[in-house]
């Protein structure tokens, strides 16, 4: 099938039922001012797959099939194609200011790529045959494929079999002769509501007698026993009451859309199992999946982010007349060093990367500098806000509502006191733009997103060959 245009993806929605939980209420995935915003960002990437510009970033070969597809459905074979996934999720942040919802889905069929092989090789199982009959039908239908990762966990002071209830770890509750049934939930999850498809992975590594816990699956949008309930912020509540979405700071795409997925009872078909009980590689897979998503989400996807803000900082510090005082171009300079660092270390990832395992003939980016990318980003992206902030000032958070613009009271003294080397609307509309960044979800968004610095740190270390780096300093100090 060739590449779905925006209108194709949008017409495949309307067949869908998911059970959608926002605000107390049952929302419609097509009617709901919030949850479009997460559908309006998967037709965007559907469009940027169409567009020549972009063919080399956006679009692969398929390895199965030979025929061109999605990149997000497309499995790392070369250290380019992990340069060229990075690229994409630069691109698509720069595009949408959010997230681009098939990015986790694209890092678990990489990271299942990989671990299937391997379990087919030493096992003797058919997970990897099985999963690229999957990843072609993902393939030929163009479908939009998210990820699920995050469990619950409940008492962390626990293992998964210790719990009071078990299902604060998604769980296989039954075996059956056509499948499996799942209990338990996914929690931070981006984007399964407006994708066709999820995968759903291990959230982190399991012993023998947890063979309950170690599953990989996919699962359909709108599955019977599958309920989404969607965060609600004050961004929810202020897209729900404006009169116009342009006054929002980010009016198609909105912030980063998540929900729990509740799984009671799903039914999962053999063909879709990809693992069931392996726990000797539940943790492998994890780690490929994060070494894969911490090189994207760190210094590609929150780059994209930057360079968003940097830009609405350059245009408040030029609105307000004073674009070249040393002091500002010094914080912006300080910025575009901080973005640009984590972008370094994501392409040292991807050309860094390697076959993995040997003979697989998957690519899995450098782990070090995969997870130093995300944890520069993590820390970076904290001041590169906090640098915007400053250079915005205070309006950023205490100017009025765009629509005293229209309000024939007020508009005469808005206009009047809000001008300065640009007009009050322009300098309202790139103020609420910066207040979607320094004043809204994404600073924890990026802390926690792919794990956080904790997880990053632990990696690092576990990951330094230090016995290597004393002995070069032992040779040299004639020890």
């Amino acid at each position: 099938m060739a590449l779905k245009i925006p209108q194709e993806y949008l017409d495949s929605l309307k067949g869908l039922k998911p059970r959608i939980y926002l605000g107390g209420k049952r929302v419609n995935l097509l009617d709901d001012p919030t949850t479009l915003t997460a559908v309006r960002a998967n037709a965007r990437v559907y469009e940027l797959a169409q567009d020549p510009r972009h063919r080399e970033v956006m679009t692969a070969t398929s390895h199965l099939t030979g025929e061109v597809i999605n990149r997000n459905l497309h499995v790392a074979r070369s250290v380019y194609d992990l340069e060229k996934r990075a690229e994409m999720a630069l691109l698509t942040s720069q595009e949408l200011g959010t997230c681009n919802y098939r990015c986790v889905g694209a890092d678990t069929l990489t990271g299942l790529a990989s671990i299937t092989w391997e379990m087919d090789r030493d096992l003797g199982t058919g997970y990897h045959s099985r999963f690229n009959d999957f990843l072609r039908y993902l393939q030929d239908g163009d479908l939009a494929c998210s990820g699920a990762v995050t469990d619950p966990k409940g008492d962390r002071g626990k293992r998964p079999g210790e719990q009071e209830d078990k299902d604060v770890n998604l769980r296989v509750v039954e075996k059956r002769d056509d499948g499996i049934v799942v209990r338990g939930a996914k929690v931070s999850q981006s984007g399964a509501i407006a994708a066709h498809e999820t995968i759903v992975v291990p959230t982190s590594s399991f012993r023998p007698g947890e063979e309950e816990f170690a599953v990989a699956f996919a699962v359909p949008n709108g599955a019977p026993g599958l309920t989404y309930i969607c965060q609600y912020t004050p961004f929810t509540a202020e897209r729900e009451s404006a009169q116009d979405i342009m006054e929002l700071g980010n009016p198609l795409y909105g912030v980063r859309e998540t929900a729990i997925m509740v799984f009671d009872n799903v039914f999962i078909p053999w063909e879709r199992v990809f693992m069931c009980g392996e726990t000797k590689y539940a943790g492998r897979l994890v780690s490929r999946f994060a070494k894969t998503h911490r090189m994207n989400c760190g210094g590609a996807c929150k780059v994209g982010f930057a360079d968003l803000i940097i830009g609405a900082a350059q245009l408040a510090v030029e609105y307000s007349g004073v674009p070249k005082a040393p002091h500002i171009v010094d914080k912006l300079v300080e910025m575009v060093y901080l973005s640009e660092t984590c972008h370094a270390c994501t392409i040292a990832a991807a050309v860094k990367g390697r076959e993995e395992p040997a003979g697989s003939g998957i690519f899995l980016p450098d782990d070090l500098f995969g997870n130093v990318a995300k944890l520069n980003v993590a820390h970076g992206f904290w001041e590169i806000m906090k640098l915007a902030g400053d250079l915005a000032g205070g309006m950023v958070v205490t100017m009025p509502s765009e629509r005293e613009l229209s309000n024939p009271d007020a508009s005469e003294y808005v206009q009047k006191y809000l001008k300065a080397a640009a007009p009050a609307k322009d300098r309202m509309r790139i103020a609420k733009f910066l207040q979607n960044w320094t004043a809204g979800l994404h600073g924890p968004g990026t802390w926690h997103g792919a794990g956080s610095p904790q997880a990053q740190r632990m990696m690092i270390y576990a990951l330094t060959n230090l016995e290597e780096k004393k002995a070069m300093a032992k040779k040299l100090a004639g020890l």
